[in-house]
């Protein structure tokens, strides 16, 4: 093996953009917007390299203007969701026998056709399709993607280098195989960058993957089946399907050749997932992969020693931006109630000042959340809470669908630390705040820690540093990426490995060399050049006299 044969592009994060008034970058997106609102597009399926067309057209438009038709992506069936399988299965030979190399060049060209011409065309696409504002729509679709393909990349050289050690007249040395099959990927709406990773770090390990976006995220998802395919991954290495997720689970998940699923989503669908893999083992050439990032019930606490103006912004931040559409944002805050009125003043103010409305005004921070579906439950959720006895809203709580999907920024103050909202998933832009007595700080910690079935991310508030220390051990499995003042929301990639345990997920750390492990299937070699010729142990033979 030559000297430098592992050497790669050394990865640094994308940098992000500002998007001011005036810039270069401001200027081009705003281009862009204008050019995708005005062209009506119809996207395919691409399976086996192909656009694949159906009788089945479903309308595309933005949560935040429901009267505005983007296009309409071509909705396929089981007959399609087959004929993906047998694509990346035929595929799957010529992908696997390609040097690392070779499968490296293409996800670094697509980072840089990210971070380049098409920086502007992934972002206009997250925000028209999926109602980001353009700094959540940069540091998402353009950067994080990006920085996803980069250091993937790494993990995988740093994966092969990982060899055992040899001994005199042996070699012995690991083959990172990849899966025996294809591997399913189940993406979501919330993240342009996942929706990108998952089937990808598969594909970079020598996979064929069969990848199903949200239907509410189609619209960026064909802008990087676009980027991929120029970048030259080769026809069947990720076949994108537009198809019911019902209908792609019942052929995925009984076909012998599935050998594993990459999911982002909810904690339900996941369990399914995993009780229909549990109840179809035995038809598998090999125990399938199952690697799922979920939901959360993110948390922010905090101590009496707290500085005021940085944990209001955290609030405001962690909770609602991007509508606190992040599996990471922040959904219940446990304050002391020494510090409350001071908070709830300045938090009242700073919300006073938040915009709301489309992406397009680039003054706006909140805008649309995903659906209807999304709309109409956390509608429920705050008029609960306007009526319950046990809660109250104290900011925000206005809820508008008559022309996009609107929901202003909420905040309830939960009366007891296990009302509803304090323990259920919402998300959405409200964020509940329970106020303990300062002199129960170790019994709120129990609380929290008990009170949600997740373990995803969480925050501690304090200048207090023997506070900080308890904190941190007492809530060890309560969250998988833990931030001490600081938000609990925004991991970057190769700098705050992302991921949860409990009902959060497999916590595989997405865009890590752990996470890469997983789609690979370990076979060690043992080479003797020196064989022995005699069955004879050395204590077989009689001593000498």
């Amino acid at each position: 093996m030559s000297k430098g044969f592992f050497n790669v592009p050394v990865p640094k994060n994308e940098p992000v953009l500002s998007y001011a008034p005036g810039s270069k970058e401001r200027e081009e997106v705003k281009k862009m917007l204008e050019t995708l609102r005005s062209a009506e597009v119809e996207l395919p399926m691409v399976i086996g390299g192909k656009d694949v067309f159906t009788d089945r057209k479903v309308r595309m438009f933005p949560p935040h203007e429901l009267n505005h038709t983007l296009g309409y992506y071509n909705q396929g069936d089981s007959s399609h969701v087959e004929m993906a399988i047998d694509a990346a299965l035929e595929a799957r030979e010529k992908w696997m026998n390609l040097s690392w190399q070779h499968r490296a060049s293409v996800f670094l060209k697509a980072a840089d056709l990210l971070a380049g011409p098409y920086r502007a065309k992934i972002n206009a696409a997250s925000m028209l399709g999926q109602s980001k504002n353009i700094f959540q729509a940069e540091i998402d679709a353009a950067c994080e993607l990006a920085d996803f393909y980069r250091f993937g990349v790494k993990a995988m050289s740093d994966i092969y280098k990982m060899q055992p050690a040899s001994t005199p007249g042996i070699w012995n040395y690991n083959e990172f195989r990849p899966l025996e099959g294809f591997v399913f990927a189940l993406t979501p709406f919330n993240f342009t960058s996942i929706a990108g990773n998952l089937p990808a770090a598969p594909a970079l390990m020598g996979n064929v993957v069969v990848w199903k976006p949200s239907k509410t995220a189609v619209y960026s998802a064909g802008v990087i089946m676009e980027v991929l395919r120029e970048a030259g991954l080769p026809d069947g290495v990720i076949n994108l399907i537009y198809a019911p997720g019902p209908t792609v689970a019942d052929v995925v998940l009984t076909h012998p050749d599935f050998a594993g699923i990459h999911f982002t989503g909810s904690t339900s669908v996941f369990q399914g997932i995993w009780k229909t893999i549990g109840n179809n083992i035995e038809k598998y050439k090999s125990y399938p992969r199952i690697v799922g990032e979920t939901g959360g019930k993110d948390f922010i606490f905090a101590d009496n020693t707290v500085k005021i103006p940085e944990l209001t912004t955290a609030i405001v931040r962690g909770a609602f931006e991007y509508q606190g559409q992040k599996c990471s944002a922040a959904s219940r805050v446990y304050v002391p109630k020494s510090i409350w009125p001071k908070l709830k003043q300045q938090l009242g103010e700073m919300l006073s000042t938040v915009k709301m409305g489309p992406p397009e005004d680039f003054t706006n921070f909140i805008n649309a959340v995903i659906d209807e579906a999304s709309f109409n439950k956390l509608k429920g959720y705050i008029d609960r809470a306007r009526e319950d006895k046990d809660a109250g809203v104290i900011f925000g709580g206005k809820c508008d669908k008559s022309a996009g999907y609107f929901i202003e920024p909420t905040v309830i103050l939960a009366k007891k630390p296990n009302y509803v909202t304090m323990e259920e998933e919402l998300f959405g832009p409200v964020v509940t705040i329970y106020v303990y007595a300062d002199e129960k700080l170790d019994e709120t910690l129990n609380i929290l820690d008990t009170t949600s079935v997740y373990g995803l991310t969480g925050a501690v508030f304090s200048q207090d540093r023997y506070n900080i220390e308890k904190i941190t051990k007492r809530l060890t499995h309560a969250a998988g990426n833990f931030y001490i003042n600081d938000k609990p929301t925004g991991a970057v990639v190769n700098q705050q490995p992302f991921g949860g345990a409990r009902g959060s997920g497999t916590n595989d750390k997405a865009g890590t060399l752990f996470n890469f492990l997983r789609w690979v299937s370990i076979r060690s070699v043992k080479e003797n050049f020196v064989p022995p010729t005699d069955y004879m142990y050395p204590n077989f033979f009689p001593e000498k006299e």
